[in-house]
């Protein structure tokens, strides 16, 4: 484990390290806890992002999953 590395728990939503919560109840690992503690949105705007490349992948198919 490294001590420079941070992590989202999902179980109360502080940021902790590796050893305070299982790896299912967590998000990262996070350079810093700054990071770390914007886990959540960073999720959603990875996801925002993916959603979009998605839809522009498929409309250059021609709507065609």
């Amino acid at each position: 484990m490294d001590d420079d590395e941070w992590y989202y728990s999902l179980v109360d939503g502080r940021v902790v390290r590796a050893d305070e919560v299982r790896a299912a109840d967590r998000l990262g690992p996070y350079p810093d806890r700054e990071t770390a503690q914007r886990a959540l949105e960073l999720a959603r705007e990875r996801t925002e992002q993916q959603d979009r490349a998605d839809r522009e992948w498929n409309e250059g198919r021609g709507g065609k999953a």
